[in-house]
């Protein structure tokens, strides 16, 4: 009968083992227990003595015995542990799919869409459980998203167009997105605002005082990222003239200049085709209706409403017009390009699921 200690177990890696062994041991996404047992399997097959990985990783001698027998008999599939015991699940995947399908195809007798309780008190679930499925799924009821489908008739063509001066400007020319945000409100907080503290977000009285508007005129270039801006107090056909001038001043005569307009009847005007029609170098590129997310500087005026306006309170327009160019200064400082990525054919392709699913065709 063999007496002794008994012959440690060798362990004996293929190729294929040892390389997803060594993913494993480097990985930084994985959970740590993963990774240190694969380090314990590597240093093994190298003939590392137990006590001697023990030492070096800081791990029980046991543990690393544990680890070397499971993986002697189950292989890779070993070092992710076994499944623990735990409480069953109440509800299974019928119920929870009968609690999706309601939430998402039905609606209360009398309300417009099902909030947690409502649906909670229809199916029998608790409150919690319902919120924690709608969470894991995404199913969000109490939200609602705005859309406008564009009706042009020449969409595809206009798409097309803007989309590949975004990605394949033309030499020798500049791309500017041009628009105007007009009637912008130079409001006054009839009390003082409550500054931001530790646990309580800024305060702002709901009322306020009008001091009138202005108009802000915008050309963003497209390869750059710098905004060319004016500020007037109306915006006809003569304010928008009179920001074309300026944008002809601002860029070499050498250039072509490839303008990017939404469908505004001021854009359109018989004054201003005329004065463009004497400027050979001027290109008109127009988005189709109802899509103004095409002209990138309809970004950019969001990015001045947050964080220029809609917080402010001025007294006088002529103080909203400074903090403007203020912000427009600070900004082409800093400029930075909008990354323009979406094709052509992803926009169309989108727009094509989007009619599925309005018309109940989806698959």
């Amino acid at each position: 009968m063999p007496t002794g200690r008994p012959k440690r177990m060798e362990l004996v890696l293929t190729v294929d083992a040892r390389a997803h062994l060594d993913a494993l041991a480097k990985a930084r996404s994985l959970p740590h227990g993963v990774v240190r047992r694969a380090q314990i399997i590597l240093a093994s097959a190298t003939g590392e003595s137990n006590t001697a990985i023990a030492r070096r990783l800081k791990l029980s001698l046991p543990t690393v015995g544990l680890w070397r027998e499971r993986y002697h008999r189950h292989g890779l599939p070993a070092l992710y542990g076994e499944a623990r015991p735990g409480r069953p699940r109440h509800h299974d995947d019928e119920r929870v799919a009968t609690l999706l399908t309601k939430t998402l195809r039905t609606r209360p007798r009398h309300a417009t869409h099902w909030s947690v309780r409502q649906i909670a008190q229809e199916t029998g679930i608790p409150r919690s459980t319902v919120q924690r499925y709608l969470s894991l799924f995404g199913v969000q009821p109490h939200r609602q998203r705005s859309f406008k489908l564009s009706t042009d008739p020449f969409f595809v063509e206009k798409v097309r167009d803007v989309v590949g001066l975004y990605l394949n400007p033309p030499e020798n020319a500049l791309v500017l997105c041009v628009d105007e945000k007009s009637q912008i409100q130079a409001l006054e907080r009839t009390q003082p605002v409550l500054p931001m503290g530790l646990g309580y977000v800024e305060g702002v009285t709901h009322d306020y005082r009008r001091h009138g508007t202005t108009t802000l005129f915008a050309a963003l270039n497209v390869a750059n990222g710098e905004v060319l801006t004016r500020c007037q107090a109306r915006h006809r056909h003569q304010e928008f003239l009179a920001f074309l001038r300026q944008v002809d001043r601002s860029v070499p005569a050498n250039l072509d200049v490839h303008l990017i307009l939404d469908n505004y009847a001021t854009h359109k005007h018989p004054k201003v085709r005329a004065w463009l029609a004497a400027r050979p170098r001027y290109h008109l590129h127009y988005t189709p209706t109802y899509a103004s997310w095409l002209n990138q500087v309809e970004r950019w005026f969001g990015l001045i409403t947050q964080q220029a306006i809609r917080r402010g309170s001025f007294r006088t327009v002529r103080e909203l017009i400074h903090q403007i160019e203020t912000f427009v200064q600070h900004y082409n400082q800093h400029r930075r390009p909008f990354v323009w990525t979406a094709t052509a054919a992803s926009i169309l392709n989108k727009l094509e699921r989007l009619c599925h699913v309005i018309s109940g065709t989806q698959h």
